[in-house]
């Protein structure tokens, strides 16, 4: 009789880490990166670091003197800083430019995502409406506002005064607690169309097979929309509010073609506040406001990221 003996390295490695007492530390998957794409990376760092971090930290090293831009200038400390929060023309800025922002993200993404819904169903000429509704989006944003700004100046009124319509006869873009209305209307316009093709690449994503299933089950088409589609399609919906909120914080071209921050100042943006204040002579001051508003913008990112992590927003 023979017998078959085993030998110590296969008898080690069939009792396993638990029999030597000690456990093999796991090896590392990642892969080692290639210098060239570093050297691919090279120009469009130093372009990013040139044209916005040098000029940024400038900026924030000018916001604690007088400087008017040109010429001497002297250290003030948190003077620029203090004072704007109590310039009531500031915070005017900051109230209209955030209520406006919230107000344009909402009609945007309820117009885009039922714009979406259409133009993905069984209808006839998908791919021209699709075409229609994208144009504005390819327009510039100083052009739709100069155009808009004669509809609601002369054509509106002038219909009014035909159609003997009392509340066509004013301009919108004259009544300072209405202009606001005319410009989240107007960059609704431009913004449907991009906020449109997210929600459409979202639905065609959506398995047929989910809908048959609903029907089969007797669901309408409102509850399909409404338990199937919203929460299929919840990831492109964060994705729209996050990009149209951040795209509407700086809301400028429109606003000087439209209204030009009036009537008054009732709708003046927080860009449109540093810009004039810059042509105005009023450097310093306005880039410790710019400066504030990176820090809002910072943490309002801080904020997005911490509600969408974890998910799948794809």
């Amino acid at each position: 009789m023979s017998i078959i003996t085993t030998p110590a390295s296969e008898k080690s490695s069939a009792n396993g880490p638990a029999a030597s007492g000690k456990e093999r530390p796991a090896r590392r998957s990642g892969r080692r990166v290639e210098p060239i794409f570093y050297l691919f990376l090279l120009p469009s760092l130093v372009l990013f670091t040139l044209a916005i971090t040098v000029p940024g930290i400038i900026g924030i090293f000018f916001s604690f003197t007088d400087s008017i831009g040109i010429g001497d200038w002297e250290f003030v400390g948190l003077t620029n800083y203090i004072a704007i929060f109590s310039d009531p023309a500031i915070l005017q800025s900051y109230l209209f430019t955030f209520g406006f922002s919230i107000v344009t993200v909402i009609v945007v993404n309820v117009i885009a995502f039922l714009l979406a819904v259409g133009l993905t169903s069984r209808i006839r000429m998908k791919s021209a409406l699709r075409t229609v509704f994208v144009i504005p989006m390819v327009v510039s944003g100083i052009i739709i506002a100069y155009v808009f700004n004669f509809l609601f100046s002369n054509s509106l009124p002038a219909l009014g005064a035909g159609t003997g319509i009392p509340w066509l006869e004013g301009s919108l873009l004259a009544n300072p607690d209405l202009a606001w209305i005319a410009v989240v209307l107007v960059t609704a316009w431009q913004a449907v169309p991009g906020s449109l093709l997210i929600y459409i690449a979202g639905l065609v994503a959506v398995p047929g097979d989910v809908y048959e299933a609903a029907e089969i089950d007797g669901a309408s088409k409102v509850q399909q929309l409404l338990k199937i589609t919203l929460p299929l399609v919840a990831g492109y919906v964060v994705i729209n509010v996050i990009l149209g909120f951040k795209g509407f914080l700086n809301a400028y071209d429109i606003i000087v073609g439209l209204t030009n921050g009036g009537p008054g100042t009732s709708t003046r943006s927080i860009a449109m506040t540093v810009i004039t204040g810059f042509n105005g002579g009023d450097y310093a001051y306005q880039m410790a406001n710019a400066t504030i508003f990176f820090v809002v913008a910072i943490l309002i990112s801080l904020v997005q990221l911490s509600l969408t992590r974890g998910r799948n927003a794809l």
